[in-house]
This record gives structure tokens, sequence and C-alpha cells, in this order.
């Protein structure tokens, strides 16, 4: 009797042992499988130094190229502006002298000497502005100009901009002092009187893209091209006042 009481107790005990056994190896088991490098999460510090000296070096590459990227597009924009108003200037130019050689025309018919022969453009024929296809306008505002400015070119950029009064080109043989661009194909009603008009040559001062600033420097047509200062007559050409370098290494005050 008592060897049967003693082997249900050693089963019993072994039955215990077993399953401690097994509960500490389950448990043993899910911290390893933890700590198992295929279930990890986030980056080590190893590998977030290597992206941020990655993103670095691009950075450090990418930025020069858009610096030079926005430097070459501003050198663009200036070089455009100032074939725009190199372009009014000299439109002013001529369409002034067709206006003072109306003039001179309309004293000499009067039998009158005038008062102050126009200067000519050598690209035009000596003696007939009109003879130039890109005057369609005269001014007829003289008195703009001082006498020390008889070539005719503007005064400021702000007579640009306000505008001028100009009559056109098409008008009564008698008032032009001989034959129109179209011949005797023009009006010839000497009675008939053209309506003046004002035109403008810029519809605002241009700001300067080096300088984010609508400020020039301007050269008269009787200052000398190493100029530093402008004499005032007129408005003969204009600059940058940037003392910066071009990516070509020019300086933007010489283009």
């Amino acid at each position: 009797m008592s060897n049967k009481v003693e082997s249900r107790r050693q089963k019993a005990e072994g039955r215990q042992r077993r399953a401690l056994r097994s509960l500490s190896s389950s448990r043993f088991l899910t911290t390893a499988r933890c700590l198992l490098p295929s279930d990890r999460r986030g980056f080590s510090l190893i590998e977030l130094v290597i992206t941020v000296t990655v993103l670095a070096i691009l950075t450090l590459g990418v930025v020069p190229l858009m610096q030079v990227s926005v430097k070459r597009q501003k050198e663009q924009q200036l070089r455009e502006i100032l074939r725009q108003m190199r372009e009014a200037i000299d439109q002013f130019h001529r369409e002034a002298l067709a206006g003072a050689q109306l003039q001179a025309n309309q004293q000499q018919q009067e039998g009158q000497p005038p008062r102050q022969p126009p200067q000519q453009n050598p690209q035009v024929q000596q003696g007939n502005i009109f003879n130039d296809p890109r005057v369609r306008v005269m001014i007829t505002d003289q008195t703009i100009f001082t006498a020390d400015n008889p070539d005719r070119f503007p005064p400021d950029l702000e007579t640009l901009v306000k505008g001028v009064n100009v009559l056109p080109l098409a008008m009564p043989q008698a008032q032009q002092g001989g034959i129109g661009l179209h011949g005797d194909k023009g009006i010839t009603d000497v009675n008939q009187q053209p309506i003046p008009k004002t035109k403008v040559y810029l519809r605002q001062i241009p700001v300067d893209p080096m300088t984010g600033k609508a400020e020039w420097d301007f050269r008269s047509c009787y200052d000398s091209a190493d100029s530093t200062s402008w004499g005032g007559e007129n408005v003969f050409d204009v600059h940058s006042k940037s003392d910066g370098k071009a990516l070509n290494g020019e300086k933007y005050r010489d283009w």
C-alpha cells in the first residue's frame, strides 16, 4: 500500500517538474526571439550618421548649381531690360529728329532761316529723316530740348515714361515741306489738321535685377566712354549701378 502511494507521489512531482521546465523554456525562447535582428524597429546610430552625411554632400553639390542658375537668370533679365531702354532711347531720338526736320521745313517755307539745324542720324540718308522706315511719328514739342541738347536725345527716363506730343508722319505735303513717304498718294488736303497724340516710349522705369532698385547710371552723347559721371545734357545710354561681376567675368556696369 505504501509503495503505491509513494509511486503516485513521485509521478506527481515528475509532472510538476516537467511543467516547470516547459514554462521556463518558453519564457527564455520568447525573450530571445525579441532580441533577434529580424524583428528590430528604427535605425541604428551608424545608419543615421551615414544618411545625414549623404544628404549633406548632395546639398553642398546642389546649392552652388542653384545659385549659378539664379544668377544667370538675373543676367538675362538685365540684358533684356538694357536692350528695351536703349531701343526706346533710339526711337525717341529718331522721332525727335523728324520733328526738328518738320520745324525746319516749315520755317524754310515761310522764308525764315531755321533757328538751329537738326542733327542727323548717320544711319539715315543725309538731309531727310523721313526716309527711315522706323519713323512713323514726329515729336512736335521741341521745348523739352534745351540748348545743351541739340542732338535731341531724351533729357531723362521720366520723359520716356510720361510721353511726349507727336504727330503722324502721313501729314499734308505742304506741312512736311515736300513729298511724304508715299509720294503724292499721301494726304493732300492742306486744310486738314492732324490730331496730336501723346506717345509713351516706356511703360515704367524698370528695376535693375542686380540692385533691386529702379536706379541706373546714365551717359550723355557728350560724355567719354570711360566717364564715371553723367554730364546731364541728355540720356544717350544707360548702365547698371551694380559693381558685381558676371559669370563671364565682365562688370555689370560695363554692359
